[in-house]
């Protein structure tokens, strides 16, 4: 059964809540500087979302692989299989289902999850299109996963 896709909307305020509760918890553990920002269908109000919450850190390239073995204490390891040297996943304990990334500042998974989610967030038309993708291809999981890969490369490289 495909999942029931709403408005971010209406998940927005409770990923602004887990966001911050996340950024006061990193503070404590990660003395270094780094941005956590809220990324995904639960970040813009007009995409459609499961009601996860997608969160993204980036942290300065040299403090990559220490962050990682730190977060290993904090958080669930998630998806290893696509772990890069640039790019490690976490599950974070919340009121909704909740994913953290981690990126080096300025690299190609950081740029990907930053432009991507910039762009789409300063163009309608361009959610559009990713809510079309996803009421198409919900039915699909691996072929979602594809053409929103293939979506997300198109935006980063225009």
């Amino acid at each position: 059964m495909a999942p029931e896709l709403r408005p971010g909307a209406d998940f927005l305020d409770v990923a602004r809540a887990i966001l911050e509760a996340e950024r006061a918890r990193l503070a404590a553990l990660l003395p270094g500087p780094h941005e956590l920002v809220l990324v995904g269908g639960s970040s813009r109000p007009e995409a459609l979302t499961k009601g996860d919450v997608d969160l993204h850190l980036r942290v300065p390239a040299e403090d990559f692989p220490w962050v990682v073995d730190t977060l290993r204490g904090v958080y669930q390891v998630v998806h290893p299989e696509i772990w890069q040297p640039t790019l490690a996943t976490f599950a974070v304990e919340a009121t909704r289902p909740t994913g953290v990334a981690v990126t080096p500042a300025g690299s190609e998974h950081d740029v990907r999850f930053t432009r991507t989610w910039q762009r789409l967030a300063a163009d309608p038309a361009l959610v559009a299109a990713y809510n079309e993708l996803k009421l198409r291809h919900r039915d699909d999981p691996a072929e979602y996963e594809r053409r929103k890969s293939a979506f997300f490369d198109s935006l980063q490289a225009g």
